[in-house]
């Protein structure tokens, strides 16, 4: 027991480390933009509501230790051969490396944009939701800025597919960065993916730091994580990102 709780204690500090280097990285790109006679990049108008920087890394660094017990039952469960995490990349072929990260991105959106849309009935919501929409204008601090009952429905996913999806140990790793960069550009408020990307027929198919303000302004439009493909197919994706 002692030893998972240092792997807890482990796995914390690892990820208020790249929670502030990370959004400290961003935030500094977002101050810049607004204060060098740039704003007008900045998605949302509104200004920041009073303390919403503090509140966000309040509620963000007790998000981290929620993840963090998830990452070390994860890892327990790896350590006892429980999970479907494997090491050497041609045990499946290298073909299905890629296939598998696709498998993992695309089970993972269809968990989230559900379980997005349950957080918005209003008794869920009032409970479990709110404090992620406090912030009316996102910030780079608000990419993990969870209520506890929101972080562990967020991190339980991952595990349980674990269980049962061989992925690769460098495959789990890069969708690790992966959903870390995401998340944190998505809150941005500020848009930079160029116009020739959002225009082409992928680009149109990923979600963005635009995609992502429209739902914090909007409330009820654009629940996706990565991609758009559910909000196009249930109709929840907002007007103003259709042609």
């Amino acid at each position: 027991m002692a030893n998972f709780f240092g792997f807890v204690f482990i796995f914390f500090a690892i990820l208020l480390i790249r929670y502030f280097i990370t959004a400290g990285f961003f935030f500094s790109y977002y101050l810049k933009t607004k204060n060098n006679k740039t704003g007008n990049k900045i998605l949302s108008q509104r200004p920041l509501k009073k303390n919403q920087v503090r509140k966000e890394i309040y509620w963000s660094v007790i998000s981290s230790g929620i993840f963090a017990f998830f990452g070390a039952v994860t890892y327990w469960l790896w350590l006892n051969d429980f999970t479907a995490i494997y090491l050497d990349p041609a045990k499946f072929g290298y073909w299905y490396l890629p296939v598998s990260l696709i498998i993992i991105l695309l089970l993972h959106e269809t968990y989230y944009y559900w379980i997005h849309r349950a957080m918005h009935v209003p008794k869920i919501y009032k409970v479990v939701h709110k404090v992620h929409h406090d912030s009316l204008s996102s910030t780079p601090w608000t990419a993990f800025s969870f209520h506890p009952w929101e972080s562990i429905l967020e991190a339980l996913i991952l595990p349980i597919l674990l269980l049962i999806i061989p992925l690769n140990i460098y495959v789990l790793l890069f969708y690790l960065l992966f959903m870390t960069f995401s998340s944190f550009i998505n809150h941005l408020d500020i848009e930079i993916y160029p116009d020739f990307f959002r225009k082409s027929s992928f680009g149109k198919l990923w979600i963005d730091a635009t995609h992502h303000h429209y739902h914090h302004k909007e409330f009820n439009t654009n629940y996706g994580l990565y991609f758009t493909f559910w909000d196009k197919w249930m109709n929840t994706e907002s007007r103003k990102m259709q042609p």
